[in-house]
């Protein structure tokens, strides 16, 4: 069960990375110009006196008693630009900055421990959160206030009243400090659940029925705005509505899914998702590209066709991976972060959205006869109009019900678009770029892993499987430590920053999925590997989960629990599947056991937040129904894998040789000139087949 209880986070939390207490600290000085960070480095002209998270300027806070300013963000976010040419940029703001406070400014992606903590404050203190993130703290590092964007008057107003207040009455903020830090439920420390576990069928409906109260059945998600994807929500619910034939759930994610790729979210032009939208009809976004939103979107639409073979999805995958590689992937095959919301417009001004948008007049002009099919298509009306004449491309109408309208054949409709779009590719490719976040994190690095993965496997397309283990090596070669563990981060040759917990777990899920593809054993081993390494350094025997950070980190003393799933599955939901699996190639209990109170811990609070545990549901139903090992020994192994793969079956784990193996499910089972299928439960097997359509009809998918 959850306790929300009292941290000391704040007075603990310094980060000693990359920078030794005798280094040279001038506090005169905007030092950001010696970071690698995008993000730190779109600041390293300002004239704020902006540190990083280092030690130095946070001892000199607590030497000089100085308050600390601390501004968290991300190199794609919008109004962190819009925060920083209002106010960092503003020499009478900065001066204010310089004077009273210390100032340090932090790359959420990079440090996302430190922005963890501080977003937890801010959310308590206003009941809501987001980036730009800005915290004034005690010298001692404990907050005594939060927000996030402000307009320049107020902020300038709001840094010298608390200034003020800190010169005139210090003990009166360090009491509320004090009260604030008690009253800081900032971190979930997790209590194993004294009850026996027992999942069922009824606490997944429960969830389910609670969750559907906010279905918006009329424009897809939920039914509120802004609209977020959250692609592992809409994962377990197209697993759940299959495996329990609910017709109705079906509908519901398949239009979701149609309707977002359909929307202004999605770039038509040149492929990939945006973040979120600001409005309920996922039209307009804030545009900003994120590797992790296309990676998990990936996989859950290539998911989604197995089930209905639906060409609109297929499409989406393709233009979203060819998006990735065209402008997210490096010469090293590492996948880079983010492309930012706002480039130059013709005005040379930096504009959200300015790459993406169009006049009505110059898709006229660009397009000529083909005008009035796009104009219908894209709805280059009142429904697809944004703002200053500028409109973002969205669909509302299935292809037949336009190739109708128009008296041409479908496929003469899709060649026409297919033209159309190519035409605006290459007039919008002579337009300023958005900046890109040129760091590789390991975590959405092995998302993307798996992106590629899924792809490979519901099409075939060997140029997919390629990627992917030009990835996996890059992750094998440059982000695993000499010790076994990982890094976090990786930029111009270097990697840095102790791996967090989210890096190990997602790496771990890759890699498996990289074992099922291969039978490449490296892949299995090393997922193993990394588990044994994250019990090490990162397990809390109390709890029986996983700590955010490793018992390595020096920098911070307080360690957290992730345990919510976001639009990023919780690190620990993550592993408690990765252990789940792992269990059953090596036959290991604890692995199982650790899993299983993992998810009997959550239990409790899964009806009441069910879409902050769609990962974690999605391992209950592993419980619910039967949960298959498919063993394929032979050699012909590969070629009943890819056969097998053709067909939607979530609840299966692939394990599989083209020679005698002695992996615990494997042994004795390799038959010379013969490639045989065992479909197993926990090791015990029904007799072997030879042909996948006689192993697929072994297989219980539904759940009764």
């Amino acid at each position: 069960m959850i306790k929300r209880i009292t941290y000391t986070l704040f007075l603990l939390l310094f980060a000693c990375n990359g920078q030794n207490k005798s280094d040279m600290f001038d506090p005169n000085t905007n030092d950001l110009k010696k970071e690698t960070s995008p993000y730190l480095l779109q600041h390293a002209q300002n004239p704020v006196n902006w540190k990083a998270w280092k030690e130095a300027p946070l001892e000199y806070a607590k030497t000089n008693n100085k308050l600390l300013l601390i501004s968290v963000g991300y190199a794609a976010c919008h109004w962190c630009h819009v925060m920083e040419h209002e106010s960092f940029e503003n020499e009478e703001v900065a001066k204010i900055m310089n004077d009273k406070f210390v100032n340090i400014k932090v790359d959420r992606e990079e440090r996302p421990d430190v922005d963890q903590v501080y977003m937890n404050a801010v959310q308590l203190m206003t009941g809501r959160g987001g980036w730009p993130l800005n915290i004034i703290a005690l010298p001692d590092g404990r907050p005594v206030w939060g927000g996030t964007y402000f307009k320049k008057e107020e902020w300038m107003r709001t840094i010298n009243q608390i200034s003020e207040l800190y010169q005139k009455d210090p003990e009166k903020m360090i009491e509320y400090a004090s009260k604030l830090e008690e009253g800081i439920k900032s971190l979930d420390l997790i209590e194993p659940n004294p009850e026996k576990a027992s999942f069922s069928l009824e606490n997944v409906d429960a969830a389910v029925a609670s969750w559907s109260r906010s279905f918006d059945n009329k424009k897809g998600g939920l039914n509120r705005a802004p609209k977020f994807m959250m692609p592992n929500n809409y994962h377990f619910l197209l697993r759940k509505a299959y495996q329990t034939n609910d017709q109705e759930l079906m509908k519901y994610v398949q239009f979701t899914l149609t309707k977002m790729a359909y929307g202004g979210i999605y770039d038509h032009v040149g492929g990939g998702f945006s973040r979120y939208s600001v409005d309920d009809k996922w039209h307009v976004p804030h545009f900003e590209k994120m590797l992790y939103d296309n990676a998990q979107l990936v996989s859950l639409y290539a998911d989604a066709y197995l089930v209905e073979k639906n060409e609109l999805y297929k499409r989406t995958v393709e233009e979203s991976l060819a998006f990735v590689e065209r402008e997210l992937m490096s010469n090293e095959f590492a996948f880079y972060s983010s492309l930012d919301a706002d480039s130059l417009d013709e005005n040379e001004e930096l504009e959200e959205g300015a790459f993406y948008v169009w006049k009505k007049e110059e898709l006229e002009e660009i397009l000529t006869n083909d005008f009035d099919l796009f104009k219908d298509y894209y709805n280059i009306n009142n429904y697809g109009f944004w703002e200053k004449k500028n409109y973002v491309l969205i669909r509302n109408e299935d292809e037949t019900e336009i190739a109708k309208k128009h008296n041409i054949t479908v496929n003469t409709l899709q060649q026409r678009i297919t033209h159309a779009k190519q035409k605006l590719f290459e007039v919008r490719a002579k337009r300023a770029r958005p900046r890109l976040d040129d760091k590789s994190l390991t975590s959405w690095n092995a998302l993307m892993l798996k992106a590629y993965l899924d792809a490979y496997r519901v099409f075939g397309n060997q140029h997919y499987l390629d990627i992917a283990l030009k990835n996996a090596n890059f992750i094998k070669i440059k982000q695993l430590k000499p010790d076994g563990g990982l890094y976090h981060v990786y930029k111009d040759d270097n990697s840095s920053i102790n791996g967090y917990l989210e890096d190990y777990a997602a790496t771990i899920n890759a890699f498996i999925a990289l074992y099922e593809t291969t039978l490449d054993m490296q892949w299995l081993n090393l997922s193993r590997d990394l588990t044994n390494y994250a019990y090490d350094h990162f397990y809390d025997d109390k709890s029986g989960f996983f700590y955010f950070t490793s018992d390595e980190d020096t920098a911070l003393v307080s360690r957290s629990i992730e345990q919510l799933d976001n639009v990023i599955p919780a690190s620990n939901s993550i592993m408690a599947k990765n252990l789940y699996d792992l269990a059953l190639y090596f036959g290991n209990e604890q692995y199982k056991t650790t899993a299983i109170n993992m998810l009997n811990s959550v239990k409790p609070n899964i009806a009441q937040y069910p879409t902050s545990h769609s990962n974690w549901l999605d391992l209950m139903l592993n419980f619910v129904g039967e949960y298959y090992e498919v063993a394929i020994v032979g050699e012909n192994a590969k070629e009943r894998i890819a056969q097998l793969n053709k067909t939607y079956i979530p609840n299966k784990l692939i394990v599989g040789s083209i020679g005698e193996s002695d992996l615990y499910l494997l042994e004795n089972r390799f038959t010379e000139g013969e490639t045989m299928i065992y479909v197993c439960v926990e090791g015990a097997c029904k007799l072997p087949v030879t042909e996948v359509k006689d192993a697929i009809n072994q297989l219980d998918v539904l759940i009764n």
